[in-house]
């Protein structure tokens, strides 16, 4: 099984990194193939609505988010990283992430999605719930741990020091796996649920 695990933040070394470091140990335990790439640091432009994608299968700025769709389709699970910037998530991600989801036409229904956020002191929950509608706009579940998967740390490095959030990453690591796995075992008898036609609805005046 395959994961692939995205930092959206700028600092190689920073809180964000120390959480999903931990995440990535216990799948190195569980035999889960993951890999991590690091896109806070590059220059990402956000979608620009031309619907270039409907046509050619991807996004017509030939960059990083080309690169990661194809490792997006194969894998079985994704984990988004992100620091908290004025409640928010870091906004090259954000960027990212709207492209990616939007230019990829592939099924993503039961690929297991899951968020991860550093901060000092606030701002984590909603920059939490924000990450999350990505993956549950596209029949994505959602991994859970035993909180809101967030971490504290200012300096980088001082994640380390709250142990229940590096707790909170290594039982949504676990819960994960166990999610990803049952949902294997799943598709195998059952396949995947049945979807009917998208409608679609436009609310005008």
């Amino acid at each position: 099984m395959k994961v692939l695990l995205i930092n959206g933040s700028p600092r190689a070394n920073g809180n964000t990194a120390t959480a999903l470091e931990e995440i990535m140990k216990i799948f190195e335990k569980e035999g889960i193939e993951a890999e991590l790439i690091r896109v806070g640091n590059l220059a990402v432009r956000g979608c620009i609505s031309c619907f270039k994608c409907y046509e050619s299968g991807k996004c017509v700025f030939d960059d990083i988010v080309n690169e990661i769709a194809p490792k997006f389709e194969a894998c079985d699970g994704l984990v988004v990283g992100s620091p908290v910037y004025y409640a928010g998530a870091n906004a090259t991600l954000t960027a990212l992430l709207a492209r990616l989801f939007y230019s990829t036409r592939f099924d993503k229904r039961m690929k297991v999605g899951a968020a991860v956020v550093a901060a000092r002191r606030g701002g984590l929950s909603s920059t939490f719930d924000e990450l999350n509608k990505f993956f549950t706009i596209s029949g994505m579940p959602v991994a859970s741990g035993q909180y809101w998967n967030s971490i504290h740390g200012g300096r980088p490095g001082e994640a380390v020091q709250d142990a229940e959030g590096m707790q909170s990453m290594r039982t949504l690591a676990e819960n994960m796996v166990f999610l990803m796995k049952s949902i294997a075992l799943g598709k195998e008898k059952y396949g995947l649920p049945e979807r009917e036609k998208h409608v679609f609805t436009n609310f005008i005046r």
